[in-house]
């Protein structure tokens, strides 16, 4: 099997090459830019599987499928959430949210495995994939969370949390005032519903607030650790992959 890495962010390719040789599966190729991925696609024979970013340092990856009529599988990775990844349809085996976990990458890869996908064209609805990538469309976020406490319901604004974390295969909201509120839904499902400019997802386990972020520090392993105003219950460290990025989406 031929597997090629599209990937900008060097360090995270390389950690998806490591986690693929771990599952016995080799990508020798690495690409990190559009120019260079459409200029080996022109001059080698293309791969069974790509593993495919869709920001890459000089435009969208689709931009490539432009260009290049592509006869191979595709899985993306990818910080943007699965709503915007609906906005399409291609010869895509999976998608997998960054920081890319090693459980849902097996996942991905069995699913492929499985398939064994016929060799056909990629097909893209490039208008509507911009619109939502590039200016995404309006759309209503939550404004406030009811929880349940005791008997009683109680309404929670969202401007009032600081964090949403995953613990023990719960999801809580912790809130200035210092409480934490156990949520009936799920840190990906929160994806859809919270404010992209407010709220970020700083690794698998923590959304933080940016108007609640008090101090960052540096930390080990090239990471960062976030202090906010009140939430003192644990470390909350932005993954390495995630680095980058958060330090855009402060900016």
């Amino acid at each position: 099997m031929s597997i090629i890495i599209i990937e900008d962010e060097k360090p995270s390719a390389r950690r998806l090459q490591r986690m693929l040789t771990e599952l016995q599966m080799e990508a020798e190729t690495m690409l990190h830019s559009v120019e260079e991925s459409i200029d080996w696609f022109q001059n080698n024979e293309h791969p069974d599987l790509i593993f495919l970013d869709i920001q890459l340092s000089d435009g969208l990856s689709f931009e490539i499928f432009e260009t290049i009529d592509i006869n191979s599988a595709v899985i993306f990775t990818t910080a943007y959430d699965e709503y915007a990844l609906q906005a399409f349809k291609l010869n895509s085996i999976d998608y997998l949210l960054k920081p890319i976990d090693e459980d849902d990458l097996t996942r991905a890869v069995s699913k492929y495995k499985e398939r064994i996908p016929e060799q056909q064209s990629v097909t893209l609805d490039f208008n509507d994939i911009k619109k939502l990538l590039v200016n995404p469309i309006e759309r209503e976020y939550k404004k406030r969370f009811s929880v349940k406490v005791g008997q009683h319901l109680k309404l929670i604004n969202i401007d009032d949390i600081e964090c949403f974390y995953s613990e023990n295969k719960g999801t809580y909201a912790y809130t200035s005032e210092g409480r934490n509120y156990l949520l009936d839904t799920t840190l990906e499902q929160l994806e859809d519903e919270l404010e992209p400019h407010k709220f970020f997802r700083i690794s698998r386990k923590f959304y933080v607030n940016v108007n609640a972020i008090k101090d960052m520090v540096s930390y080990t392993n090239s990471r960062l650790q976030i202090k906010l105003n009140t939430f003192n219950e644990q470390d909350i460290i932005v993954a390495r992959e995630r680095v980058k990025e958060f330090k855009d989406w402060l900016a």
